[in-house]
This record gives structure tokens, sequence and C-alpha cells, in this order.
């Protein structure tokens, strides 16, 4: 693999997008329910351009190491606003993936102006890792190869869920077909049947159930082909994990950013706590790890973008280290800063209840570890 490096250009767009985060969209954040769509924030990613770096011209996805600049940059001066995008873009993700051109036109142009907030509903209560085993069932409506089918069952631990204006769904077209059996399909919201409820969850992002009660859905709702809806979610997933690993890798620099600054200013012991060849050596080891895992996400990207093979692979290991990374670098900070460091508010206190989250969605770190194996001996 070749060696990786930003241009100074890049460098550059990096830097605008944290202070652009910090200046325009913090405000936003903070006025926000945390755990509930912010309709104004996502308004204001459209507005300022944000979204519209989810997709390219022609309503195709844009170049993964964009996506990674992009998320890493905002999650590191507001997570919220990350978190925000990329749900806009693993929504659609699948509409600019195998979408019609129709329903591009329809709904992409809505999800990154801000107007329309998309869902992406692959998990059930009895299909989360292990997806191929969902049971959303989609009975066929009627006879004749124009049918549509009718939807009944849950999603559980969906983003922006319930209160997405479209949800990608992925529903068990062929009954015992495992993988080889899903289809996926297009819903908007307000199709008889269709209901759902909130969930509070540790991290502050909007989470929710889905229901089906015979929701209907047509051939127009089709997202790629009948039966090949397992290979729409993986190509999306592919396409989002590096990026999971970006976001990931922002927390991280924002966290070890603020344990050295505290490190540095804080004194203790007849001096400052950098002077602790203990937080010395712990504040060493983040950064490595940290620069470590950036790279990696990058390189899985850039090799995503050049359609070079084994991007499942290069797309789980940038998960995986990014993530469990974070994880760790959070930790240190906060255990560098004390308890200051768990009061409400607190950049480490909202930093330690988000990066929680990003070792499980997407593929928990179990499943990238299997992903990575399987490879190995393959």
């Amino acid at each position: 693999m070749p060696a990786f490096a930003l241009e100074a250009e890049q460098r550059k767009w990096c830097e605008e997008l944290r202070t652009l985060a910090a200046r325009e969209l913090r405000p936003l954040a903070d006025a926000g329910e945390e755990g509930r769509i912010n309709r104004e924030l996502l308004a204001a990613l459209g507005e300022l351009g944000l979204l519209g770096r989810l997709f390219a011209p022609d309503g195709r996805p844009a170049s993964a190491l964009d996506l990674c600049l992009l998320r890493e940059s905002l999650a590191y001066s507001c997570t919220e606003a990350e978190t925000a995008l990329a749900l806009q873009g693993l929504g659609a993700g699948p509409v600019a993936l195998a979408g019609t051109d129709g329903q591009r036109a329809r709904w992409l142009t809505e999800v990154t102006a801000g107007r329309a907030v998309a869902a992406f509903a692959l998990s059930e209560p009895g299909a989360g890792s292990d997806a191929a085993a969902l049971a959303l069932d989609a009975e066929p409506d009627g006879k004749g190869a124009g049918h549509g089918w009718r939807l009944t069952g849950s999603k559980t631990w969906i983003s922006n869920a319930p209160h997405a204006d479209v949800f990608t769904v992925f529903a068990r077209t062929v009954k015992g077909a495992g993988s080889r059996g899903v289809t996926a399909f297009l819903v908007p919201a307000g199709r008889p049947g269709l209901g759902g409820e909130p969930l509070e969850m540790l991290s502050p992002h909007p989470v929710g159930t889905v229901t089906f009660d015979g929701v209907p859905v047509t051939r127009d709702d089709l997202l790629g082909e009948v039966d090949g809806g397992f290979g729409v979610a993986m190509r999306t997933l592919n396409l989002f994990r590096p990026s999971v690993g970006a976001f990931a890798t922002g927390m991280a620099q924002a966290a070890l950013d603020a344990a050295v600054e505290h490190a540095g200013t804080r004194r203790a012991f007849g001096g400052t706590l950098r002077d602790l060849q203990s937080v010395s050596h712990q504040l060493a080891e983040t950064a490595t790890r940290v620069e470590a895992a950036r790279l990696l996400v990058y390189a899985a990207a850039a090799a995503y973008d050049r359609g070079e093979p084994d991007i499942p692979r290069r797309a789980a290991m940038a998960k995986l280290l990014a993530t469990e990374t974070a994880q760790q670098a959070v930790d240190a900070a906060v255990q560098i800063h004390g308890a200051a460091a768990l009061q409400r508010g607190h950049l480490l206190e909202h930093l330690y209840r988000e990066v929680r989250a990003p070792r499980i969605y997407e593929g928990a770190s179990e499943v990238q570890r299997s992903i990575i194996a399987k490879e190995l001996y393959s």
C-alpha cells in the first residue's frame, strides 16, 4: 500500500471545518434537546453546504476520504453536528448507491438541504450484529409481476427513529434464505401502519424503534433488486465504516488536546501534571494511537475511492482501531482531569457518553475482528 498523506488544501479545509463548527454549529447544538432530532442544526448544515458534501453532483456517493475528513473535523468541535450529518448520509446512502434516478432526485435534494431526515433501518430485536438474521416480513400484496408488499414486524436501535421523514428499510422477502432473501425499500413517513417510539440512550442521539403493521410498499419503493437488499446494506456499511473511525478519531483528538492542555497547567506535587512521568507517558501513548488510527482510517478511505480490493477488511480494521482508540483516549483524558471531567456539561463528560456507542453500531468491534480474521484465512 502506498504511503499516505493529506494535501495542504485538505489540511486547510479540515481546519476551516473545525472553526466553522465551533462558531456556527456549536451554539445550535447547545440549544437543541438532547436525544431529539435538531432540525435547526440540520438546516444549518444544509445552508452551509456540508450535507451536500455527502453526495456527488450526479447523486452518487461522494469521496470516502472527503467524508472522513468532514466527519473527523466536525466531531472535534461539535459531535452533534457530526452525528446529524452522518445519519443523513447513512440513511440516504443506499439511495445514492442503489436508487433510481427518480429516487435520487426525490430524496437526495431534500436530505442535503436538511429538509428531510433520513434513517437507516437494519437492526431488529433479534438481529443486531447478525444482520442476515433479520425477520421483518415483506409479504407479497397481490399476484403478478407488478405486485407490492406488506411489511410486518419491527426495527430497533434505529437512529433518527421514529421521527425521520424517510426510512431505508431492509425486509425479509424469502424466509430461511439468510442474506440472500433480503430486499431494501424506501418507506416515507406517514405510510399506513408505520409507527415507533423514541428510546432514551446513554449517548445524546435520536434513537428509537420502528414498527410495521402491514405497511404497504410498491415496486417504486424498491432500492435495487428484489432479494438484493443485503448487498445494498453491506455496500453502504463498507463506505461508512471508515468514516465511523474518522468520527472516533475526531473525538479522540479533542480529548487528547484537552488532556495535554490540562496537564500543562494543572499544578500538583510541586509542578504540573505533565512533569509526572506516568501522565506524560500516557499522553505520548495516546497521541501515538490516535495518529495510527487516523492514518489507517485515511488509508482505508483512499483505497475505497481507488476501487481497490479487500475493502471490507480495510474498513473493519479502520473502524476497529479508531473506535477502540477513542475509548482509551477519552478515558485517559477523564482520568487526567479527575472529578471535574465527570461534571455534567464538561467536554469530557460529553465525549465519555458519545464515545461508547461507535464500538457497537455499524458492526460491533467483535464483528470487525471476525471480518478481519476471516480474510486472514481466505
